[in-house]
């Protein structure tokens, strides 16, 4: 046996999120997507069942009021809040990702109408669909886009700079950018700032109230494990509610929703941040994968440090296991500055991940050569990494003396 299975066995034993594990619906695949898409809480599909059969069949009309359909939004926003460490009644779920990047971004350059400021700053790096997203609202707005990337940022921030759109972890590299310098610096430079929580939300504090972040947005089917397609949610901090103007006004943000009126008048608090009747069915479901946190001992900050030692030792198992020179760690080694995936530069990546997939290791690919590996500290072990890097080095070997 050795040394790195030995130390993966002793690692798992004095793992403290070790028991988090048995509320997953897992097998004996080693399940490295997570960034993608996370694993099934045991407590969802009875959880679906009850929605379906008892609130929807049985209940029917009655479940807005008696199942606590209407106020889903706000009551799931605020289980999410301790997670982004947002007090609560400052995040609302619905609608998908892009649809909340787009309602704040354009409520970001609102704020600062009037005062001659005519540009969006925007991560050059970022997922393709916010890039679009900003360029979209830059057309609308009449504001000029300036994508930079985030070390770039505050040299470019000035009297024009309206709003500026970034990601908290880059979702190729894994690279944790540091939101409270650069919200200082936005701030400083008198914009308002979008943060994309995508890739950290569940994976590491985030302190979205602490650093005074003005508006962040994220999806909840990587790290918080609400399932495909699941909601994705809003934050407006608290000092800025009132000043929210949302480019997607529905009947849902109104004060008076029932009321019906021709006229828009928003509702008061985050609840602006609504627009159409709420997906219920993955709603729902999010809320009850929402439940494995409410255990005792599992906080963000015990996510965070089993996170950062997952990744290390994978790092040192791949350095031990995979033909030196084969692979190349585009992920931060700094702590500090790593987010909770592990991205590895490799030649014909596509072909090698397929290859990992088929022999029980999942991660994915992404263009052009990257292999990315995401760590759900929730869910995922030591051992899990010591074989995950042990088959990638054996898949690399393996090709390797095939193109001899």
């Amino acid at each position: 046996m050795s040394e790195l299975v030995l130390k993966a066995e002793k690692l798992d034993a004095a793992d403290e999120l070790a028991g988090v594990r048995s509320q997953f619906v897992l097998d004996d695949v080693v399940y490295l997507d997570g960034n993608s898409l996370g694993a099934l809480p045991v407590g969802v599909p009875g959880r679906v069942e009850d929605v379906v059969r008892r609130q929807w069949g049985e209940l029917r009309i009655r479940s807005w009021d008696e199942s606590g359909w209407w106020t889903a939004p706000e009551r799931i926003g605020d289980r999410i809040a301790p997670l982004v460490g947002a007090a609560a009644g400052q995040i609302v779920v619905g609608d998908s990702t892009s649809v909340n990047v787009f309602k704040a971004l354009v409520a970001a350059v609102r704020m600062t109408a009037g005062s001659g400021r005519d540009e969006i700053v925007v991560d050059a790096t970022t997922f393709p669909t916010d890039g679009y997203i900003a360029e979209s609202a830059a057309r609308m707005t009449g504001c000029t886009l300036r994508p930079v990337t985030p070390a770039e940022v505050p040299g470019v921030l000035g009297d024009r700079t309206a709003a500026v759109l970034l990601n908290h972890v880059d979702y190729r590299t894994g690279r944790l950018h540091n939101l409270p310098a650069l919200t200082a610096a936005v701030h400083a430079a008198g914009a308002v700032v979008v943060w994309d929580l995508c890739h950290s939300a569940g994976a590491l504090p985030v302190g979205l109230d602490e650093h005074g972040v003005d508006l962040a947005v994220g999806c909840t089917y990587k790290y918080l494990n609400g399932g495909p397609g699941s909601p994705a949610y809003l934050y407006v901090r608290r000092e800025l509610q009132d000043r929210f103007d949302s480019p997607l006004p529905g009947w849902n943000s109104h004060a008076e929703p029932f009321g019906m009126r021709s006229a828009y008048e928003p509702a008061a608090g985050a609840l602006r941040g609504r627009v159409g009747t709420p997906d219920i069915l993955s709603m729902l479901a999010l809320e009850a994968a929402l439940e494995v946190w409410d255990g005792d001992g599992v906080s963000i900050e015990a996510v965070r440090a089993k996170s950062l030692a997952l990744t290390d030792f994978f790092l040192e198992c791949v350095a031990s296991y995979v033909p030196a020179g084969r692979v190349e760690s585009v992920t931060p080694v700094t702590p500090a500055e790593r987010g909770s995936q592990v991205a590895l530069r490799c030649a014909d990546a596509g072909d090698v991940m397929k290859r990992l997939i088929e022999r029980g290791v999942v991660g994915d690919f992404r263009q052009p050569d990257v292999l990315r590996f995401g760590f759900t500290p929730l869910y995922v072990g030591f051992g899990d990494v010591e074989r995950a890097a042990w088959v990638l080095g054996d898949v690399v070997r393996q090709r390797l003396c095939t193109s001899i």
